[in-house]
């Protein structure tokens, strides 16, 4: 089995994987044109991927990708062809999940504006802006591994916590309910924060429309750590503006980069990371380590973990 890995390991993860099987003949790409000269033998492709690999492949079967998301890969005749694609879904929840609180804290406890604004006269406007975590509700867009990370940080703040999802999926015991995506404006009307954990799909392109924000609590925060244009932009300028929602903390924004007269950067009520919450020293190991428990799976004909349905975009 011709293995191309196409991105950037160090030598014990080559060992890590070489260990799985001595069946394992493994290509380690320099640069886009070593992958492209080695691609048309390939069987398992580790790492980056593109329309001009799938291109020239010859004998591929498999692509695991070190993103959660795969909304960027989803071409016509990939999503057709008969090669699997596996993602770091369920792999990248922890520190998503740490970026989601950092940023509702950050807004709920005035540390942005503290920053921002640099001066000791704004205390007593920021104390009291502020409320508890303590028996309000999250809800949560998206229960998979980063909504079920959020959520379980959540318990420390003794939260409520409800989500959707469009699948049906088991609620662990810290979840109160999952519902249906027919009850989003039910959660959206009842959750005093609200995170935005889902995929970019057809179906969640925009989803938070002024529809959305108008179903929302004047003092709700709004975060995002997936993928940005799953809000709608100008609606959420008008749900800042006139004050549908209390905030937004946004590490995905509608539009990447976000222009530098982007209104957002200079809200007291918006805080705005480069969108770094993928970030994490041991996200690779992790997923080399999924990389190499599926190697062992297809070895013995047993289904892959973290597989896309590329149909349906997660």
């Amino acid at each position: 089995m011709k293995i191309l890995i196409n991105t950037e390991i160090t030598s014990e993860h080559r060992q890590e994987i070489e260990a799985v099987s001595e069946q394992l003949h493994i290509i380690e790409a320099q640069n886009s044109a070593e992958a492209l000269r080695n691609i048309g033998d390939t069987d398992v492709v580790f790492g980056g991927f593109n329309r001009t690999l799938f291109e020239n492949a010859k004998q591929l079967k498999w692509v695991q990708v070190l993103s959660a998301g795969v909304d960027g890969l989803l071409f016509p005749e990939f999503v057709q062809s008969d090669v699997v694609l596996t993602s770091a879904k369920g792999f990248v929840g922890p520190h998503l999940a740490d970026q989601a609180w950092a940023l509702i804290l950050g807004l709920l406890r005035g540390i942005g504006r503290s920053v921002r604004e640099r001066t000791w006269d704004n205390r007593m406007s920021i104390r009291l802006a502020t409320w508890e975590l303590s028996e309000r509700t999250l809800g949560i867009v998206g229960l998979g591994g980063t909504g079920i990370d959020v959520a379980r940080r959540a318990q420390g703040f003794d939260m409520r916590i409800i989500a959707v999802d469009p699948e049906t999926v088991e609620a662990p015991s810290f979840v109160h309910e999952v519902w249906q995506m027919n009850r989003f404006h039910e959660l959206l009307s009842q959750s005093d924060v609200i995170a935005i954990c889902a995929p970019l799909t057809p179906e969640t392109h925009g989803m938070f429309n002024d529809a959305a924000f108008q179903a929302m609590q004047s003092h709700a925060l709004l975060v995002n750590v997936t993928r940005g244009k799953i809000v709608d932009g100008p609606a959420l300028l008008r749900a800042l503006n006139n004050g549908s929602i209390g905030g937004a903390g946004l590490d995905v924004t509608p539009e990447e980069p976000l222009p530098t007269d982007s209104p957002l950067w200079d809200m007291p009520n918006v805080i705005i990371t480069p969108h770094v919450a993928g970030g994490s020293p041991i996200r690779l190991d992790r997923t080399v380590g999924l990389f190499c428990d599926n190697l062992e799976r297809i070895l013995v004909g047993k289904p892959l973990l973290s597989i896309i349905d590329k149909k349906k975009g997660y």
